[in-house]
């Protein structure tokens, strides 16, 4: 709805701002100084497990993500909160608790943030991060020839849709938090170290969602080969039982038009193309030459990564799945 909205809105005129909403970006990029600028994003959402501890490093971890998707540095953050007043004090204390110690492991200081009376608890952060304004990475530098890369493992929206239906095993949702509580930094650190030319994270669109506005912007079309996919334990079980949630359903119609089909999907696998994730990892366009280089220096790191496909010249439509 937002993203309608601003594509009505003038774009910005001033010189300082590098990277503004005309491409739908992971954030905003404002230029201060020669050799700086700043990043900077919100993001916050409902809870999607039950413990507030983790909701809070989950809803951090996710907040991060955009920083680290630009190549940045977070350095601040303020909290955002609605809380119903007839909860205990103590969940948002722990929900806040959670988030700092996600913020404490970035380096990134909590410096303030915003709260009112809800009936409905929301939770997440405004960041900032700093950025040289000559190595700021977008969604809109794919290139033909690029390879595509993909950190982390889908399936965070089926499995969440899971857990409310209590019909999640428990080693699904441990494997699904621990993915979601996971900072991109690592990720972010690695890729800045080779030849990347555009970068985005896959969140609330799903994987084609945001591969398809990386295509837009860029001028070119993504091939994704779905062989290469990772997925969480007990993803494919929940999508195959129907465990999708409103999202996904909400993806596909409005993406399904954009996509070539190439192969044919087991209708798990189709449905976790479009799965919308909560602190998914990050969709990476490397020049191809460097591609095996980056995934092994992920994988060493600790970071799960594959080389899910490649960039090709414009066509229509922007995505081709094979």
């Amino acid at each position: 709805m937002l993203d309608a909205l601003l594509g009505k809105l003038p774009p910005a005129t001033d010189p300082n701002v590098l990277v503004g909403f005309d491409h739908a970006d992971d954030a905003g990029v404002y230029q201060v100084g020669p050799d700086l600028a700043l990043v900077q994003t919100v993001d916050f959402f409902t809870p999607i497990v039950d413990d507030p501890f983790t909701f809070g490093q989950i809803a951090a971890a996710n907040s991060l993500s955009d920083v680290y998707a630009m190549g940045g540095r977070p350095v601040s953050a303020l909290s955002i909160v609605a809380f119903p007043p007839r909860l205990p004090i103590e969940v948002l204390q722990q929900i806040l608790l959670g988030g700092h110690s996600k913020m404490d492991e970035a380096g990134c200081s909590v410096i303030g943030g915003h709260s009112i009376a809800d009936e409905e608890i929301k939770f997440g952060y405004a960041v900032t991060g700093v950025i040289s304004p000559r190595r700021v990475l977008t969604n809109a530098g794919a290139r033909p020839g690029d390879a595509l890369v993909l950190t982390k493992r889908l399936g965070t929206g089926v499995l969440s849709t899971a857990l409310k239906r209590d019909a999640a095993e428990p080693a699904a949702i441990e494997a699904a938090v621990e993915s979601m509580c996971a900072l991109n930094r690592a990720a972010c650190e690695v890729m800045l170290r080779h030849a990347v030319h555009a970068v985005t994270d896959i969140t609330g669109f799903g994987l084609l969602g945001h591969a398809r506005e990386v295509a837009a912007a860029s001028g070119v079309r993504l091939e994704i080969d779905h062989a290469p996919l990772q997925f969480l334990p007990g993803a494919l079980e929940a999508a195959r039982a129907g465990h999708q949630p409103g999202g996904l359903k909400n993806n596909r119609e409005f993406l399904s038009c954009a996509v070539e089909l190439r192969a044919q999907l087991p209708p798990e696998v189709d449905a976790l193309l479009y799965d919308p994730q909560t602190s998914g990892g990050l969709l990476i366009s490397v020049e191809a030459s460097e591609a095996g280089a980056l995934e092994n220096e992920l994988l060493e790191a600790g970071v799960p990564a594959a080389i899910i496909g490649r960039v090709l010249p414009d066509a229509r439509p922007p995505l081709l799945v094979i």
